[in-house]
């Protein structure tokens, strides 16, 4: 190592850690120092440095090892990154924070590659199970299967060899883009789900030929199986918000934008941020119905509690469901299924008062569409709301936005609405994206991030955890490369260069929450919120960037994960 700080001399590792020798340590001194680094600091400049130094949780010198020499004392943590690289803390712009908690404690059915695997998991946790416990997993997906199942309606199966398998236990199996729930006879027999039952608003009972359920239950449907999960034990929340940190801060993640709480799970997070459990930042998106809104809005209006941790100041509806399940809300009908233009899931009526109410209580307001009239809709809203209120920072998001009509694109610049996307969607959606759209509609308006970009939009990026891997790497390298598992790029003119990508992780998200004062690059006086990859993401090649791994996570200053456990 080349450097003009005299350290304490131990053997080499692959990164090194230690405190400095040297004189006592003074009001001066750093809490953690980094050198010999290739550190990205995202700034206006695209400035790269060699070293950087934190004190009480923020940045007090960036610059070469020279530079924060003299914040180095006897108490300075100093961490060797032997060239590798640093960069601003990710920042998950879209996930569910308690969701992905509860992922850990459930079955896992993401990498399942067929319904027989599905029943097949399900069998085995029912023999381990009591009668009447009820068995829950989720991550499924019918189009990620490599063998169709038969019979079927729209791929997803019917749930007759589930249902033989588990007699006497409710099943309950979410899918993997949280739109829809699969259940067995037991389950659907419990919530008294017969083929008399009417579709809900907003949501559908998938149906066989005969009319009977099929055991699938598109949007709002799967709220009719709430009385089949009532036997369920419910996992303990504080232990859910411990295990979604961990696997977050495992992932780089500093900062997590949690895409729809309710008010009961902010009294828990604040409660942890008191107790001092709570380490990662969280932005929260309250979720609740316009009248629970407008009585606690103004009461929980939280900005940066605790040391910058806890921030509640977004509300968040759904205008439609996901193109995968044919709930995407189009302008026109789906290629694959005429019969059907997707669902509005929330009543244009409830989406216009939650905005009203926004903006009265200074909220973001945060809408998920996906389908192009759901956008349109989305947009029509925002700009009448920005029209009664008159000018003002609103920074309102449209969460996804993935597909788009061409007369729209240029409105989310031109209103300032933020496109809150998630790279990852992309690829795994890619397979399917063309035969449900037909190629005019993917082509003009699906993840079209070049052309937002160009009309003065700005996006940030995600996960929406626990639907993909919470990786901001896998996001990364799905927006650098738009690379799906076929092997043909998907429409590549709308890939993002990788500043743009890491920009859309880091600075862009930061904006998406009123932040860039505080985070989304490495300045002085920012937090000290950093990430420490294995590689370096800018330059290596494309194929490479999935194997970079995370080394070390910062928040604050404080090494809460390192690669491990070292």
């Amino acid at each position: 190592m080349t450097s003009s700080v005299q350290l304490c001399l131990m053997p080499a590792a692959v990164l090194l850690v230690l405190s400095a020798c040297g004189p006592g340590s003074s009001a001066t001194d750093a809490d953690l120092v980094l050198l010999n680094g290739n550190i990205i600091t995202v700034d206006f400049a695209g400035t790269e440095v060699q070293a950087l130094a934190s004190k009480d949780g923020r940045i007090v010198a960036l610059g070469s090892e020279a530079d924060v020499e003299s914040f180095i004392g006897s108490g300075t943590e100093i961490i060797n990154l032997e060239g590798r690289t640093a960069i601003p803390g990710f920042i998950e712009g879209h996930a569910h924070y308690m969701r992905l908690g509860e992922t850990k404690l459930e079955l896992n059915l993401v990498d399942l590659s067929s319904w027989d695997d599905v029943v097949a998991l399900v069998a085995s946790a029912v023999a381990e199970a009591e009668p009447g416990q009820v068995i829950s997993g989720g991550g499924w997906h019918q189009e990620k299967w490599s063998v169709r199942p038969e019979p079927n309606v729209d791929g997803m199966p019917f749930h007759d060899a589930l249902s033989a398998v588990s007699p006497d236990n409710p099943v309950l199996l979410g899918h993997s883009s949280g739109h829809a729930t699969f259940a067995n006879a037991r389950a659907m027999e419990i919530a008294g789900v017969t083929a008399a039952t009417s579709d809900p608003e907003g949501g559908e009972i998938v149906r066989g030929p005969d009319g009977s359920p099929t055991g699938a239950f598109r949007e709002t449907a799967s709220r009719l199986l709430r009385p089949a999960a009532e036997g369920a034990p419910a996992p303990e929340p504080r232990q859910v918000a411990l295990l979604a940190q961990e696997e977050a801060f495992s992932k780089g993640i500093t900062s997590f934008q949690d895409a729809g709480a309710g008010f009961a799970t902010t009294d828990l997070w604040k409660g942890m941020v008191d107790d001092g459990s709570l380490k990662i930042r969280l932005y929260s998106m309250i979720r609740a119905s316009p009248a629970n809104l407008a009585e606690n809005l103004e009461s929980y209006r939280i900005i940066g509690y605790g040391d910058e941790q806890l921030t509640v100041r977004a509300i968040k509806v759904a205008i439609d469901g996901a193109l995968g399940s044919h709930g995407a809300w189009l302008l026109a009908p789906y290629v694959d299924n005429p019969s059907t233009s997707g669902l509005n899931t929330t009543p244009l009526e409830d989406v216009v008062e939650t905005a009203r109410l926004a903006m009265e209580h200074g909220y973001q307001f945060n809408v998920h569409a996906i389908g192009d009239r759901g956008n349109r809709e989305t947009l029509d809203i925002f700009e009448a709301a920005y029209e009664s209120a008159g000018p003002g920072d609103h920074r309102w998001r449209i969460e996804h936005a993935q597909h788009l009509h061409p007369d729209d694109i240029p409105r989310f610049g031109a209103l300032g609405v933020i496109a809150s996307m998630q790279g990852v969607h992309a690829t795994s959606d890619a397979p399917w994206v063309e035969p449900k759209l037909g190629y005019q509609r993917a082509e003009e308006g699906a993840y079209v991030w070049q052309k937002l970009m160009q009309s003065g939009a700005t996006i940030m990026n995600g996960t929406d955890a626990p639907v993909e891997d919470v990786s901001p790497i896998s996001s990364y390298y799905s927006t650098v490369s738009r690379m799906p598992s076929t092997g043909k790029v998907f429409f590549p003119d709308q890939r993002m260069s990788r500043m743009e990508a890491l920009r859309s992780y880091t600075i862009n998200a930061a904006y998406g929450a009123f932040e860039e004062d505080l985070k989304g690059s490495l300045e002085v006086g920012k937090l000290a919120d950093i990430t420490v990859l294995s590689q370096d993401i800018m330059t290596i090649d494309e194929a490479q960037i999935p194997e970079t791994e995370v080394v070390y996570t910062i928040v604050g200053g404080e090494v809460v994960y390192t690669r491990g456990g070292q």
